[in-house]
């Protein structure tokens, strides 16, 4: 299945590796070191147009890690990746 990040992108729910509030969790600053350093190595994608409110961890086939920022709230994202998740058991 699949989830819409915003704008015009959609990952596919299998990869992803966790959904995170942006303003709680960059309180660490662990965090924030790890997002620093993963838009140095050019693998941070903002599709937001907006003020991002939180961050989606994917792994792909080849176990490349790619963080996408979004303007949707992480628990809306968790909404509708559970809601995909309902619709495939159907």
């Amino acid at each position: 299945m699949y989830l819409h990040l915003g704008q015009d992108t959609v990952i596919q729910t299998k990869d992803i590796i966790g959904i995170f509030d942006l303003e709680n969790s960059t309180i660490s600053k662990y965090t924030r070191e790890y997002l620093a350093k993963a838009e140095r190595s050019g693998r941070v994608i903002n599709v937001s147009m907006e003020m991002p409110k939180s961050f989606v961890l994917c792994c792909d086939k080849s176990e490349q890690i790619t963080v996408y920022i979004s303007q949707i709230s992480s628990t809306t994202l968790l909404k509708r990746s559970r809601f995909m998740e309902n619709l495939s058991n159907v």
